[in-house]
């Protein structure tokens, strides 16, 4: 089994918040179930994980 890059990892993220927002009644804009925080929450920590080591590679700070 290939290990998923951080990248997949994050685009993964980001396709299931959106999936969930639009099948999710509860959820709003400004206001997320618990699932939808969960996933948010992990979206969130993957894009800052992957941002971080854009500008590690870049040595931008």
């Amino acid at each position: 089994m290939t290990k998923r890059s951080l990248y997949d990892l994050y685009m993964a993220a980001a396709a299931a918040v959106r999936e969930h927002d639009a099948t999710c009644t509860t959820c709003s804009p400004t206001a997320h179930c618990a699932t939808g925080r969960r996933l948010l929450g992990e979206l969130v920590r993957l894009q800052n994980d992957y941002l971080t080591r854009l500008r590690a590679k870049k040595g931008t700070p």
